[in-house]
């Protein structure tokens, strides 16, 4: 090879390496300000040390009450996620994402169940309404009944999930979603990264569709 094709293809190589870690700061801070990436938020302290940090945000025409019911009744089987509901049900989610607030999905308590397949759930870790909600992986259980769903996922990373909704002057508000994985092991640490790519595309919608709900509703 060529001094001038040496030179080509080393430049290559560093353009595409620059690129790669480029579309990652973005797609791990996706829609956040530097305030919001360098905040602590609630859940934080589920998963101190972590390999992985996400935090993407959106900013929404409407007041926190007006965002807080459609962040509170996500979950397969409730108000679904507000994201490519085509794609989630390619794997079997059974994902029907609501247009409309239901009462009966409002309410919600520590410890409790929040489903993102039928076989697979988290737990809310941490509740204060109407600003944070924070999923983790569920406690154990006894019940031979019990699907394993996240405590698969336990041997692999622990995680935390959270979305909270502040204020942003009278009448606005932004919606912030931080993720936080820990690898348990060589393959947690390995699955990771390609996870955090899938969470962007999924996140990035699901932000987009809360926001679109809470402004053409009002509530």
């Amino acid at each position: 090879m060529s001094r001038r094709s040496s030179l080509v293809a080393v430049s290559w190589f560093v353009a595409l390496a620059a690129l790669k870690v480029a579309a990652r700061r973005v797609q791990l801070r996706w829609g956040a300000t530097d305030e919001e990436v360098a905040a602590f938020m609630p859940g934080d302290e589920r998963v101190s040390v972590a390999d992985l940090i996400a935090t993407r945000a959106i900013g929404i025409d409407a007041p926190v009450e007006a965002v807080w019911p459609w962040v509170v009744q996500i979950g397969q089987g409730r108000g679904g996620f507000y994201s490519y509901d085509w794609l989630e049900n390619l794997a079997g989610c059974q994902i029907h994402s609501s247009d409309v607030i239901e009462a009966r999905w409002q309410t919600v308590e520590a410890g409790q169940p929040i489903r993102l397949h039928p076989d697979v759930e988290l737990a809310v870790a941490a509740l204060d309404p109407p600003r944070s909600l924070v999923l983790g992986p569920t406690a154990e259980s006894d019940d031979p009944r019990d699907t394993a769903s996240s405590d698969d996922l336990d041997q692999l990373y622990d995680f935390s999930w959270a979305f909270v909704v502040q204020p942003d002057g009278s009448s606005r508000s932004r919606l912030v979603v931080r993720e936080r994985y820990a690898g348990r092991s060589l393959l947690g640490r390995a699955l990771v990264e390609p996870l955090a790519v899938v969470s962007f595309v999924m996140t990035q919608r699901m932000l987009r569709g809360i926001r679109d709900r809470a402004e053409s509703t009002g509530m």
